[in-house]
């Protein structure tokens, strides 16, 4: 079939607050919180303990978690989304057109779309910058292109990609930024994901197999192929053997907590807690569900656990750069686009 138009890439991340005040980052935490695939309570729940609750009360304290964050260059999120766009679509050429759109705030997943459509692609590619699938996540990012979408007469073609946990050429500059550390020297390594309600997990499980038989995250399958944890272990694993570690050097955890239920486990302050107790000075941690440094790395990993880990003893709580804007991590999404 010819192809009239250029393709459109549509490369999406999380998003982040316009601004490092309290008032972006209110606005910013009820969009992200009020996605009913982030918070999945029936819509009254959700908007009472939202509205009322969480982002009245957290966005003072996160506005100056986001200030210590903040750089000349604005968000890192955002800054590192724009080279990355700007690097692919060097490398993709002129066949290729290719936005940047964040799932909350901006710039928007609906600008960036409206960007392409006014370029009359024939085709979009929607690149969601989240190696491994979640709901909440990849799911949202899908879910808000199609709501866009069905809101057209004349659609293009849309190809979704939905995970990479396993790219080699990611593991490999996962496994690159580590050597830069003298991996002897730590008692432990850890690889640190975001967290997901366990609620969220057996949801995305139609066979029954999630919590229910014994490290059921420890290999892909049919049965849990879309399976988050299952993903994040997988990661984990690929970046391990990449880097000739044994499996009592390092362990997976999940960052992140929000809410009293129970998360994806082990939790990352409690193996922090475990190996501080048996002596542990020296933590070295990856991040590999973040493809840029941003809050959850840069502040929750090298300052909060650096603190907590200090209070319990520890020493030194050092973090393995993401992606950010390395070459090779152009190189790879822009081979991982040709390939769709």
């Amino acid at each position: 079939m010819a192809q009239l138009g250029k393709k459109g890439v549509l490369l999406v991340n999380l998003g982040t607050p316009d601004a490092p005040t309290r008032g972006a980052v209110y606005r910013y935490l009820k969009e992200f919180l009020l996605d009913r695939r982030v918070i999945d309570y029936p819509w009254i729940a959700r908007n009472l303990l939202v509205r009322g609750l969480i982002a009245p009360l957290r966005s003072g304290k996160s506005a100056k978690l986001y200030q210590q964050l903040w750089t000349e260059n604005g968000s890192p999120l955002k800054y590192y989304g724009e080279l990355l766009a700007a690097g692919v679509q060097e490398r993709l050429g002129e066949e290729y057109v290719v936005e940047l759109g964040m799932r909350y705030q901006n710039p928007s997943i609906e600008h960036a779309l409206e960007a392409l459509l006014k370029k009359q692609v024939s085709e979009i590619i929607v690149f969601p910058l989240f190696p491994q699938y979640a709901g909440a996540t990849t799911g949202s990012v899908h879910d808000e292109v199609m709501r866009l979408l069905r809101k057209k007469e004349a659609i293009p073609n849309v190809k979704m990609v939905n995970s990479y946990y396993d790219e080699p050429a990611m593991i490999k500059i996962f496994a690159d930024n580590a050597r830069q550390f003298d991996l002897s020297s730590y008692d432990h390594i850890m690889f640190s994901f975001h967290g997901l309600p366990q609620r969220q997990l057996r949801k995305a499980d139609d066979c029954n197999h999630c919590l229910e038989t014994e490290n059921c995250c420890g290999t892909i399958s049919l049965v849990n192929q879309f399976c988050y944890s299952a993903q994040c272990h997988a990661t984990t694993r690929a970046i391990a053997d990449e880097l000739g570690l044994s499996e009592a050097q390092y362990t997976t955890t999940f960052q992140s907590r929000l809410g009293p239920d129970a998360w994806a486990q082990p939790y990352t302050s409690a193996v922090l807690e475990e190996q501080a107790k048996q002596g542990a000075k020296q933590i070295l941690v990856f991040s590999p569900a973040f493809v840029a440094d941003c809050l959850e790395t840069v502040i929750e990993i090298s300052d909060e656990y650096q603190e907590e880990f200090e209070e319990m003893g520890g020493e030194k709580v050092d973090l393995v750069p993401s992606l950010n804007d390395d070459p090779r991590w152009m190189d790879a999404v822009t081979e991982m686009v040709k390939r769709v």
